[in-house]
């Protein structure tokens, strides 16, 4: 019987390095500072100049988020990562049950939030027309091949879930392959 720590699941898939690496450091408030809005995730990516800005509250340590970190760069966000001392209390006051949470947690400066390896494209979309009563978009856990949990061609299809004020959710997305995200 399992007691706490690793879940053994996470060891065979070969993530559970990363999950070492995701403790939970300071937390400075998010900056309000919107650059543009985004787009439509069929569009091509956004260039630089149409970016949007995203705080990303993270560990130091944690190399699966700075992943995504350059992910959401290609795409045409500004970043700016902070260092919280308590991670979970974060995403507790930002309203992200347990069971959606990941390892980082990105905020819009209209206050949206993007738990995990939400794909980008999928970011500019809710960005672009945020549906009502929706506090953000979540991809739960940290699945293999997702933007920053690239591992070769190792791919685990996920669902982009849409968090609401009321604490439910439901899926936005379902992503069974790469070229999805």
């Amino acid at each position: 019987m399992h007691k706490g720590g690793i879940r053994p699941w996470l060891l065979m898939l070969g993530v559970a390095p990363l999950l070492v690496a995701c403790g939970e450091p300071e937390r400075p408030k998010p900056k309000t500072e919107s650059i543009s809005t985004a787009q439509d995730p069929a569009a091509p990516l956004a260039t630089p100049h149409q970016a949007t800005l995203l705080q990303v509250f993270k560990s130091p340590t944690c190399g699966c988020c700075e992943g995504w970190i350059e992910h959401a760069d290609e795409a045409g966000f500004t970043t700016q990562a902070q260092h919280p001392a308590d991670l979970a209390g974060l995403k507790t006051e930002y309203g992200i049950a347990p069971q959606y949470r990941s390892c980082h947690t990105a905020v819009s400066a209209d206050g949206y939030i993007f738990e995990g390896h939400v794909p980008a494209r999928y970011v500019q979309a809710f960005l672009a027309e945020p549906p009502a009563e929706a506090i953000g978009l979540a991809v739960p856990g940290m699945p293999v091949g997702s933007p920053g949990m690239e591992m070769g061609e190792e791919f685990m299809p996920y669902a982009v879930m849409l968090l609401k004020q009321d604490g439910g959710a439901e899926v936005y997305a379902q992503i069974d392959s790469a070229a999805d995200q």
